[in-house]
């Protein structure tokens, strides 16, 4: 474990959390065994709508207490929140430059059904990774590690509620800009959709 960096698996991350991957790269491992922590990015992401920021949430059954591994956590179906995102997502995004370009792949997150949080969060990292052009290999832990140095350990990474270190200060343009100005760290689609192939570039 010395010197290889703990990530923790994002649902739809922030920009900055890719360029920690970038930097990272090929030293990381994905955390798999953490108490499933909640109100973090694990489980939500942070999108630009037409009225501002935007938080969208996959729900989790109950019973997912601070007890439950991550890779333990179930989704949950009570309502139909894929069909929300997706609405929300459309919405955001329909007059962007590139969302046409990835939609039709993208779509298919939000029409199959996923048992666990972190199996669908793996698929859809892969394919963020694939559409950004990043050469990345997840691997995972294989235990619990608790001690961890603290520069190798980004498991609290990118908080929802404070402002987040990892910050990158360039600006792209988004859709809404206009109305509501720059918003910093969105999800990483945010910057997919307005810069398409340049993303990369940004990271």
């Amino acid at each position: 474990m010395q010197n290889t960096a703990i990530l923790p698996l994002f649902y739809l991350p922030p920009v900055s959390y890719f360029s920690k991957i970038q930097q990272l790269n090929p030293d990381f491992l994905i955390e798999k065994f953490e108490h499933f922590p909640k109100q973090t990015f694990r489980n939500r992401a942070a999108i630009y709508s037409p009225n501002g920021k935007l938080d969208i949430t996959v729900p989790v059954v109950k019973g997912a207490k601070m007890r439950t591994a991550v890779k333990d956590v179930r989704i949950s179906y009570d309502f139909r929140w894929q069909r929300l995102h997706w609405m929300s997502l459309e919405s955001c995004y329909r007059s962007s430059a590139y969302f046409e370009y990835y939609e039709d792949e993208l779509a298919l997150f939000y029409n199959k059904k996923f048992d666990f949080l972190f199996d669908y969060n793996l698929e859809l990292m892969e394919w963020l990774s694939k559409k950004l052009k990043l050469t990345v290999e997840f691997n995972f832990t294989t235990e619990y590690y608790d001690d961890i140095e603290p520069e190798f350990d980004y498991r609290e990474m990118m908080s929802p509620k404070k402002t987040d270190e990892y910050l990158n200060n360039k600006q792209y343009f988004q859709v809404f800009e206009d109305k509501h100005q720059f918003i910093p760290n969105l999800s990483i689609v945010d910057l997919l959709f307005n810069q398409g192939p340049q993303a990369k570039l940004y990271l």
